[in-house]
């Protein structure tokens, strides 16, 4: 009877402990599984958009101002966001604006390594033949592609944009279509180019709105740019020529960008400022007397600078964490912002502006180093008008001890196995001597 009860008891202990061994190791194996799902699902869902992707419109903040031009729109050029819009999808033919462009795909092919500034440049004759403002280049000569690119940005040459254009993709019209195609990445659904410097051709249009988006990417994009845009001045082979975008000398903080005139469309004007962290993107469009698009442009740059503030919700790189880390040599792990996070408000609504960090209570390892983890909610006056994803700081590999609570049901079965093991011997001997 006593020896029936022991049996039975020790069919109780392997039953316990083989429940504690066998259920942990199938629950770890399906929380794997579901860690594993959910961290994929998280890194597609906060994948960042690519660079080529078009920039979204807000909201537009709705005002009593007036331009005196056929079409005119200013923009917040670190955030996207537009203050200002007056037919701002008319398409009117762009004339100079489309050097723009055209110097857009040049500092994007020295960035590529494919043009350096010092590489010499062949001029043709039908870059020395085009008509309208010119940088006065001749026939054969050898032009540097810095001067090239100087000629465009304050001589607003046309003869420049040609050559360049040759240089780079061989011919003008091969050119052109690598321009349209940048236009489409971009989102510039009212803009179609039909050569690079602007000349008057059937079907070339472009709207004050294509025209920010554009100098809103080309800053971004090539920030460097605006060295040459900046410039009052240049002078080439004796001929100094001014930049006739007059509001360069007004000390009011513009650093760019382009003008524009055709009989056809009018006079144009792109200008951009930067003033305490603050970037304004002013287009204004048709106007009908060359006086009148420098002072119009202004005062929408001054409308964005006194009446807004871009508030800087979330810096790159920003550090966030630490976030506890399962089964990892590391058990903890920072987070970094994946991108800047700016927001625009009114002036005086700063404060309305916040940055919650969503983190999670734990991660399992392992974890690479840029994996989507969690995410900052950017939001204005309580509503998420951004989300930024962040990122492993750093590579955690998989620990190869396993976690104390496994250890412990090991231990637990090691030990009841060892009871068996005993009990089974014991009970053999006095079976055989019993």
């Amino acid at each position: 009877m006593v020896r029936s009860l022991r049996n039975r008891w020790i069919l109780v202990l392997f039953i316990v402990g083989f429940s504690l061994i066998i259920p942990h190791h199938s629950f770890a194996k399906r929380e794997r599984a579901t860690k594993k799902t959910e961290a994929t699902h998280t890194t597609r869902k906060s994948k960042p958009a690519q660079s080529s992707q078009p920039a979204q419109i807000p909201q537009v903040t709705r005002s009593i101002l007036q331009c005196d031009a056929q079409s005119a729109l200013l923009m917040d050029g670190l955030t996207g966001e537009i203050l200002y819009e007056q037919n701002p999808r008319l398409k009117i033919p762009p004339a100079s604006f489309v050097k723009v462009m055209t110097l857009y795909l040049a500092f994007d092919a020295i960035r590529a390594g494919q043009l350096k500034l010092d590489d010499m440049v062949i001029v043709s004759e039908k870059a020395w033949r085009t008509q309208g403002s010119k940088m006065f280049i001749k026939v054969g000569e050898k032009v540097k592609v810095e001067d090239l690119l100087k000629g465009i940005a304050v001589a607003s040459g046309n003869d420049a944009c040609i050559s360049l254009a040759e240089h780079i993709a061989g011919s003008e019209e091969v050119f052109v279509s690598k321009m349209n195609e940048k236009a489409k990445l971009l989102g510039m659904n009212d803009s179609q180019f039909k050569n690079s410097d602007g000349m008057p051709a059937e079907g070339q249009v472009t709207s004050a709105l294509d025209m920010a988006l554009l100098a809103q990417r080309y800053i971004q994009d090539h920030p460097e740019a605006l060295a040459i845009h900046s410039m009052v001045e240049f002078e080439y082979n004796g001929i100094r020529q001014g930049n006739r975008n007059t509001l360069l000398t007004r000390n009011i903080g513009v650093d760019g960008l382009k003008t524009g005139h055709i009989e056809e469309s009018g006079y144009h004007l792109a200008a951009t400022a930067k003033r305490e962290g603050q970037r304004m993107i002013a287009v204004v469009m048709g106007c009908d007397k060359v006086k009148k698009r420098a002072p119009e442009a202004q005062k929408l740059l001054e409308y964005g600078f006194k009446n807004f503030s871009t508030v800087e919700a979330v810096k790159k790189d920003a550090p966030f964490g630490p976030v506890k880390v399962k089964r990892g040599k590391l058990d903890q792990l920072m987070l970094l912002a994946a991108e800047n996070a700016r927001v625009t408000v009114g002036k005086g609504k700063e404060k309305s502006v916040t940055a919650t960090p969503e983190l999670p209570p734990s991660i399992v390892a392992p974890v690479k180093k840029g994996q989507v983890v969690a995410k900052i909610l950017v939001q204005n006056e309580g509503k998420t008008v951004k989300e930024v994803p962040l990122l492993a700081s750093s590579d955690i590999e998989k620990s190869l001890i396993p976690p104390w609570s496994v250890l412990a049901a090991i231990l637990v079965g090691v030990c009841l196995i060892g009871i068996g093991v005993v009990w089974w011997v014991r009970r053999t001997r006095a079976k055989k001597y019993g």
